[in-house]
C-alpha cells in the first residue's frame, strides 16, 4: 500500500455570460426565497438542512458532520484500483476535471506515480466521494500535476437504441469523398484555436444595449438545403483543397521571407 497526500483543485472555470431574473414590469431583480409553508415565512441559510424523503412527505435530515463520517474509505481518499490505457476509455464517461497536487510530505511519491503513468501510457481508475456521491474517476498525468476526471458509471450512460436510425446505404464513392474531406481538414489539436463565438456575440449585444447603440446585425440565413449529397461532398472537398493549398503557399512564402531576412542579417 502506498498513500500519497494530495490536495484537490478544480481544473476548469466558466466564462459564460450569466443572466438574472428581473420583474418585467419594473426591471427589479427577483429574489429566490426559501419559504416554509408551515411557518409561512422565509428561512435563512443557517436554518436549512438536507433531508432524504424515505416515504411520501416524510424526511430524515442529514448533517454535514454525518456525511463526512460515512463508513466509506473514499470520503477523504482517491482510492486507485486499476490501471488502463487512456484510449480504452470513451470520452462519454467524462464528467468534471480536477487537478491533484502533492502535499509537501508526498512530493516524491506523487512524482513517481506521475512519471510511471507517463512512461507506461496508462491512467489510474479510482473512486472518490464528492458531493454526496462516490464517483468513479480517472487519474492521468497532465503537465506537472495529475488530472482527475470524475466519470459516469455504466448505468448512467443512456442507451442509444431508442434514437439510433437505421443505417442508410452509402456508396463507395460517397464514402471516399467523405474520407477525402476529413483528410483535407485534418490537423493536430490545439485548444487555443477555438473560441466561443456565441459568448462574444452575446457580449457585443449587451454592450450595445448598455450604450444605447444599434444592435449588431445577425449573419445572413443559410441558403436552400442541398439535396444532392454527392454534389455537396464534391464541392466541400474542392473548397478544402483550395484552402489547404493557400495555407501551404502562405507558409512557403513566410519561409522564403524568413530565409531572405536571415541572409540579409548575416
Amino acid at each position: 500500500m502506498v498513500s500519497i497526500p494530495v490536495s484537490l483543485h478544480t481544473a476548469t472555470e466558466s466564462h459564460d455570460v450569466r443572466f438574472h431574473l428581473l420583474h418585467k414590469k419594473d426591471g427589479v431583480r427577483l429574489k429566490n426565497v426559501r419559504w416554509c409553508p408551515k411557518d409561512e415565512k422565509a428561512v435563512p441559510w443557517e436554518e436549512v438542512v438536507r433531508g432524504f424523503e424515505y416515504a411520501k412527505g416524510r424526511y430524515v435530515p442529514l448533517t454535514d458532520e454525518e456525511l463526512d463520517h460515512l463508513p466509506v474509505k473514499t470520503v477523504h481518499t482517491v482510492d486507485i484500483s486499476d490501471f488502463v490505457k487512456l484510449e480504452e476509455v470513451d470520452p462519454i464517461y467524462f464528467d468534471k476535471a480536477y487537478y491533484l497536487a502533492p502535499d509537501e510530505a508526498g512530493i516524491k511519491a506523487f512524482s513517481l506515480l506521475r512519471q510511471a503513468l507517463q512512461q507506461t501510457g496508462r491512467a489510474a481508475v479510482a473512486k472518490v466521494a464528492i458531493r454526496d456521491k462516490e464517483n468513479l474517476c480517472l487519474v492521468r498525468p497532465y503537465q506537472d500535476v495529475l488530472s482527475m476526471e470524475t466519470m459516469f458509471y455504466a448505468n448512467e450512460i443512456r442507451s442509444t437504441d431508442a434514437i439510433a436510425a437505421e443505417g442508410a446505404k452509402v456508396s463507395p464513392k460517397e464514402l471516399q469523398m467523405a474520407v477525402s474531406l476529413i483528410e483535407n481538414l485534418s490537423d493536430s489539436f490545439d485548444a487555443e484555436r477555438y473560441e466561443d463565438a456565441y459568448q462574444t456575440a452575446l457580449k457585443q449585444v449587451i454592450d450595445a444595449k448598455v450604450q444605447g447603440a444599434p444592435l449588431p446585425e445577425a449573419p445572413a440565413e443559410p441558403g436552400e438545403k442541398v439535396v444532392d449529397l454527392m454534389e455537396a461532398l464534391r464541392a466541400s472537398v474542392e473548397a478544402t483543397r483550395k484552402k489547404g493549398g493557400a495555407t501551404q503557399r502562405n507558409a512557403s512564402n513566410a519561409g522564403r521571407r524568413t530565409s531572405q531576412k536571415r541572409r540579409k542579417t548575416a
